[in-house]
């Protein structure tokens, strides 16, 4: 197993240009593995135990998707609440005290501007602070919290960006592993 766990989930991940693109160059890092939750359980159904391992065996765990009306994709919210229930709450001294203190960071991708992400904007909240339910849940589950990888304009990119971005992801992940 990856020392870096990279949970991704992208309802169409075959028409996504960026979160492939960060996928892409997360998944030539060593010591990083990307595991796409549609194309690992296209019924919906989760593999609790594995999903448990998988966890357990990473040093860092990664939440990697678009966001998509200010919260997470279905299948990624499915999971926290199989996965994570079962780790902090049915089995908390056997599965969720071995998890905690780990850190977490989020890698979210947004079809807007930043400036759609402020008081004044569309969304009238920053990205970061859209965020909060998963800073919570980490909190609740003793992970350490780590500022979250933004990509705006994710549908817009040129090919060019994109590339720039992956660079700017795996640089962050680098660091991330580092610290």
């Amino acid at each position: 197993m990856a020392d870096t766990l990279i949970l991704m989930s992208h309802p169409q991940y075959a028409a996504s240009r960026a979160n492939r693109a960060l996928a892409q160059a997360a998944g030539a890092l060593p010591g990083v593995e990307v595991a796409h939750l549609e194309a690992l359980y296209p019924d919906g159904h989760f593999d609790e135990a594995a999903e448990v391992a998988r966890l357990l065996a990473a040093r860092r765990v990664v939440l990697q998707f678009p966001v998509q009306w200010y919260a997470t994709p279905p299948l990624l919210k499915a999971w926290q609440d199989a996965v994570l229930t079962r780790m902090f709450y049915i089995n908390p001294n056997t599965e969720g005290a071995e998890l905690a203190g780990r850190p977490l960071m989020v890698a979210a991708t947004a079809g807007n501007k930043p400036a759609a992400y402020a008081a004044t904007g569309a969304n009238l909240f920053p990205l970061a602070e859209l965020l909060r339910p998963l800073q919570a849940t980490a909190h609740r589950c003793g992970l350490s919290w780590r500022e979250p990888f933004l990509l705006y304009e994710a549908r817009a990119a040129s090919d060019a960006m994109l590339a720039e971005a992956g660079a700017a992801y795996a640089r962050r992940l680098q660091e991330f592993r580092a610290g």
